[in-house]
This record gives structure tokens, C-alpha cells and sequence, in this order.
């Protein structure tokens, strides 16, 4: 169990990218056909056969919105899967995604990259959050996937 708080994204946020993205594209649902697609509303892989889209989301512009933050030239927005309908939301304490190699990029209050750490295949990723909020100047983190770049999710103190 984390001892962290992991995020996915927030259901508001969710209900706007199904409308439109942060890019200002329309929603397009597609079938996947081949299932294991992050998906980023209940952080668990899409099943063969379920209504998913990719939209483009902008995780720091979100959080500065809710925290009155400017992430300045650190905003950035990128492709992520959601379902297309409104899901369930995760379920369960565990780590999402597997243990797949990730980097675990540091946040401050104002939305300023404060470094990160890469976390290697199989690696401890509760070790990287606990050394990452040893630091009181941490907010934040987003664990991103090493081969795409792409957010996953967002983790804060509990």
C-alpha cells in the first residue's frame, strides 16, 4: 500500500477532455482492439474491446488552476488514454501501471521542476516518493513512462 496519495486525474478534468482536450481537439472514441493502453482516469490497462480515446492533457495547467500556481514555461500538455464514458475510477491501494521503468519528476507549490529521479525496471517507486517528500520543498511529483515521456499520474503527501 502507498504511503503516498496517488492521483489519476480528476473527474472534472475528465468530463472537459471527453468534450474537449487541453489542445482544444474534440474527443475521438475509438475500440481498442489489442487492450493494454495506460489509461489515466482509473489507472489500470485497457481490456480488448473497450471505448477509449487519446486526448492531449496538461497536468500542471489543471494543478495551477485548482492551486492559483503559474507553472510558467514548465506547462506542458501530452497525449494520454481515457475511457471515452465515465469510468469507475480506480480501485485498490496498489501502485498503478506496474514496475516498469519510470522517472519520478519533483514539483514545488509554484509549479517549478525541482529535479527528479529515475526509477529503474522493478525498481522501489514508494522509495523514490518518500525521498522526494523528505524534501518540505516538494508539492508534488508525476510519474511518467521512460519510453514516451508521458504523464501517468500524479502523487502528493497523504
Amino acid at each position: 500500500m502507498t504511503t503516498s496519495l496517488v492521483r489519476p486525474i480528476d473527474p472534472r478534468a475528465l468530463k472537459e477532455l471527453r468534450s474537449a482536450d487541453d489542445a482544444g481537439r474534440r474527443m475521438v472514441p475509438l475500440t481498442d482492439e489489442e487492450g493494454g493502453q495506460p489509461l489515466r482516469c482509473c489507472l489500470r490497462h485497457s481490456v480488448p474491446g473497450e471505448r477509449i480515446a487519446l486526448v492531449s492533457y496538461a497536468p500542471l495547467l489543471r494543478w495551477a488552476a485548482e492551486s492559483g500556481a503559474d507553472p510558467g514555461p514548465y506547462d506542458e500538455q501530452g497525449p494520454v488514454f481515457i475511457h471515452a464514458e465515465e469510468c469507475a475510477g480506480p480501485g485498490g491501494d496498489a501502485l498503478p501501471f506496474g514496475t516498469s521503468q519510470r522517472t519520478v519528476r519533483r514539483y514545488s507549490a509554484e509549479g517549478r521542476i525541482l529535479g527528479g529521479r529515475l526509477v529503474p525496471e522493478g525498481g522501489d517507486l514508494e522509495a523514490a516518493f518518500r525521498e522526494a517528500f523528505d524534501d518540505p520543498a516538494v508539492a508534488f511529483v508525476h510519474v511518467r513512462a521512460v519510453e514516451y515521456g508521458c504523464f501517468l499520474y500524479e502523487v502528493r503527501r497523504r
